[in-house]
């Protein structure tokens, strides 16, 4: 609030009292009071009602820049009624019940969307939990009925079996993003058995699509979500077959460079165009890619960032014309120091 704006409010006080002031010094000379009096009383009167202003525009705005800040310190502004004092003025009352009445209704509409959203999630996983139920039954009857004569087509069963069990797990780490504190469990793993777990994950479509895989050994120990980092490799995985060109081929190596563990996973497909970089991991972003490509959702990426963030994993991608690189930053504490030196 400042002063112009102030006076702009005040204009009807301001007018009431000079329309009071004149009537008076018309009367009072009417009356035999002399022209002095008659002057020494309208200067008391504007002297006061100027002292009544000052005051009142000092008091209310310090009253008004606490409020703000308070807010500007909240997080959830519709709180505010619950922090701010209540107020002695008989108009700021009315508003301040008018902004409980409000709260009460935010606070009554966040808990039906929450719950809302809680039961969403419950089914999401319940139904990914029943629909990979037949997918592991049919990849088992797949195998163990496999002849020289059906080969080609239960490949291509497996494949289409790997890609729905993909998608289930997109929707079930989706469904669990927002709240990944009440599913993972942080160890020590190795990171060669995990990429070698994503691998096999993907063994179908990486055969029949003929990529290369060179893994360079590794004993490096980090600590993690084994679950969610081999979700992520097989993000990484599908992207890199989905968008090959020429003979495909994934290398996943590794390095410790000034307390950090950096995992590798480089490709040599059609890259990511330049301008699309920034927005990789954006939801539902497939950029110029996604376009050539059938299938492409933009959702991998956006969880794998998501879930990376969540994990305090650092997550970077390196292309160019050719070829992409992702690399996983992991951070090494005391214990993982350790263990890299027995």
């Amino acid at each position: 609030m400042n002063g112009k704006q102030y006076l702009k409010n005040q204009l009807p006080v301001m007018l009431v009292n000079m329309s009071g002031l004149l009537l008076l010094m018309m009367f009072l000379p009417a009356c035999g009071m002399g022209f002095q009096s008659v002057l020494l009383i309208a200067f008391v009167w504007l002297s006061v009602l100027g002292i009544y202003l000052t005051v009142t525009f000092f008091s209310r705005k310090k009253y008004l820049d606490k409020l703000q800040q308070m807010s500007e310190r909240l997080e959830e502004k519709y709180l505010l009624a619950e922090v701010m004092e209540k107020p002695m003025r008989a108009d700021d009352e009315v508003f301040y019940r008018l902004m409980k009445a409000a709260e009460k209704s935010m606070l009554e509409k966040i808990g039906k969307i929450e719950r809302e959203r809680k039961e969403y999630k419950e089914y999401i996983e319940q139904w990914v939990h029943e629909a990979k139920t037949p997918v592991t039954a049919m990849r088992l009857l797949c195998e163990n009925n496999r002849s020289e004569f059906t080969r080609e087509l239960f490949m291509e069963l497996f494949i289409e079996l790997e890609k729905i069990n993909r998608y289930t797990e997109q929707a079930l780490y989706y469904a669990r993003s927002e709240h990944t504190e009440k599913d993972y469990s942080v160890r020590e793993i190795a990171l060669e058995e995990v990429i070698h777990g994503a691998v096999a994950d993907n063994r179908y479509l990486l055969r029949l699509n003929q990529v290369k895989i060179v893994l360079e050994e590794t004993e490096t120990i980090v600590y993690t979500d084994e679950k969610w980092l081999r979700f992520i490799l097989d993000q990484f995985i599908a992207n890199a077959v989905k968008y090959r060109s020429g003979h495909p081929a994934i290398r996943f190596y590794a390095d410790n460079r000034g307390g950090q563990v950096l995992l590798y996973v480089e490709d040599n497909g059609i890259g990511i165009p330049p301008g699309d970089l920034p927005r990789i991991f954006e939801k539902g972003f497939t950029g110029e890619n996604g376009r050539l490509v059938p299938g492409a959702t933009g959702i991998g990426l956006y969880l794998c960032q998501k879930l990376c963030d969540r994990l305090g994993i650092g997550l970077e991608v390196r292309s160019g014309k050719t070829g992409t690189i992702f690399v996983l930053i992991f951070q090494i504490n005391y214990f993982t120091a350790e263990m890299q030196g027995r």
